[in-house]
């Protein structure tokens, strides 16, 4: 028969087994841990899908640096012109709105006079680029005369010396110093049926230090508007045929009094 201490030593022994037994069978990751787990993980997934998504909004934000590639027309009312302008033409975005304004400024590439696009990119954002770019600035006229006509009654007075052979079959005119234009020359040529071409410039001492705005000009379209447009001393050679598309991309996308027709727009 077992002693007292015997059957006491029996229970001592078998109350630990029976409590291991108990511990064993419990799951080592409770189902509390495990959707503290899932949701955080989730969570993490959601959170990279966001980062990635805003991020590539972001990069395509500051790639464009103020340009769009949207071609809708833009209504704009400068005095008595309204003209009908793709946005992607249109150079700051706070001029891509419908509305009367003072002014709108333009960019275009040369020869195609097309607005900003994916293809263009680099020509709008690398500067070393930027001399195949024209860039326009129209508003209401503040002169009677455009800059062909002021060249007998204000030019010929502020020209000093005689003329000078200048690029591409233009005659140079030197300015006088006192007449505020800075180092410019005056390039004139004559044209058959109209008023002599007129253009101001800062003539590099060669092509590679030209930039995007050596050489500007303005001319007079619609009822009052004055097109005033810059570009690189580089592209005088197509002075003739810059002119006219310059022209005609803004009468062409002038709204006509009569409501006739409906204006071009372009831009791409």
């Amino acid at each position: 028969m077992a002693t007292e201490a015997e059957a006491n030593e029996g229970k001592s022994m078998a109350s630990p087994l029976s409590h291991t037994s108990v511990v064993d069978e419990r799951p080592l990751i409770s189902s509390g841990l495990v959707y503290r787990l899932t949701s955080g993980a989730a969570l993490l997934a959601a959170l990279t899908v966001a980062i990635s998504v805003g991020g590539h909004w972001l990069g395509e934000k500051i790639s464009l640096a103020g340009h769009t590639t949207e071609t809708k027309a833009i209504a704009v009312t400068i005095g008595e012109d309204t003209l009908h302008l793709a946005a992607n033409t249109i150079r700051f975005p706070s001029e891509r709105v419908d509305g009367a304004a003072e002014r709108v400024d333009l960019y275009l590439t040369w020869p195609q006079m097309q607005g900003y696009s994916d293809a263009d990119r680099l020509r709008f954002d690398d500067i070393s680029q930027s001399s195949s770019l024209i860039f326009l600035q129209l508003s209401q006229s503040t002169m009677s005369r455009d800059m062909s006509g002021r060249l007998e009654p204000i030019y010929s007075h502020l020209i000093e010396g005689e003329a000078y052979a200048g690029p591409y079959g233009l005659a140079a005119h030197r300015l006088r110093a006192d007449a505020g234009y800075n180092g410019e020359v005056l390039l004139t040529a004559p044209r058959a049926g109209e008023p002599d071409y007129v253009v101001r410039c800062i003539l590099p001492a060669s092509p590679a230090l030209a930039t995007s705005g050596d050489c500007q000009r303005d001319v007079k379209v619609g009822k009052d508007l004055s097109v005033l447009y810059r570009f690189s001393s580089n592209q005088l050679g197509d002075w003739h045929s810059m002119d006219t598309a310059v022209q005609s991309f803004v009468k062409a996308r002038l709204e006509d009094a009569a409501g006739a027709g409906t204006p071009s727009v372009g831009g791409r």
